[in-house]
């Protein structure tokens, strides 16, 4: 995927990875994610993003982000927004996408290949941007899935493009294993408020 002397930085859009997955029937290992890329490349930095509810008092990703803060990741995160959808359920959306681009772009000139995990189309200028500044652009999403988890402009944009079920057994989590690994995910956008200030 990227020779051993490039300067790669992972930039993982934690929900969209969370959905892709979950969509493909697989949860991610982040400690196995981060040995596979860390065996194949010279890795600098991972990124992960996460917008994570302020309104409870316990946010379902807080072991998940915890865990990756001491474990070799870059916790970016900010405040999600609390909204009713229109069955007048209480939701929670956050989305990632300027806290991505602005990293990316910051550093380019540190890095030779730029590797995202995200599939949207918002995020097509700036990786362009950085592509002008030299970096090679990998982006992980899916099209295996109904409906694709990754705008086609992006696709065309990056100059390579992994579909995340071909490298799913790479980083899949094994639960049997006895070893030390991060938690499971419960993603916010999957449950109601009120379910989660019961916990």
């Amino acid at each position: 995927m990227s020779n051993s002397s490039e300067r790669t930085f992972l930039f993982i859009d934690g929900t969209n990875l969370y959905y892709s997955s979950r969509n493909l029937g697989f949860d991610v290992d982040y400690k196995k994610l981060l040995t596979y890329f860390e065996s194949r490349c010279n890795l600098v930095r991972a990124y992960y993003y996460a917008a994570l509810p302020e309104t409870e008092e316990y946010s379902p990703l807080k072991p998940l982000t915890d865990w990756l803060a001491y474990n070799g990741y870059a916790l970016v995160t900010k405040a999600a927004r609390e909204f009713t959808d229109s069955s007048g359920r209480r939701r929670i959306k956050g989305n990632m996408d300027v806290e991505l681009a602005v990293d990316l772009l910051d550093q380019a000139d540190r890095m030779d290949h730029a590797v995202i995990f995200s599939g949207d189309a918002d995020l097509r200028r700036a990786v362009e941007a950085a592509q002008r500044r030299g970096v090679q652009v990998t982006v992980v999403s899916s099209l295996r899935v109904s409906p694709p988890l990754i705008a086609d402009e992006l696709r065309r944009q990056a100059d390579r493009f992994l579909d995340l079920a071909d490298m799913a057994h790479h980083f899949r989590r094994h639960t049997p294993e006895n070893k030390v690994k991060a938690p499971p995910v419960r993603h916010p956008a999957d449950i109601s408020s009120e379910e989660a200030s019961t916990r």
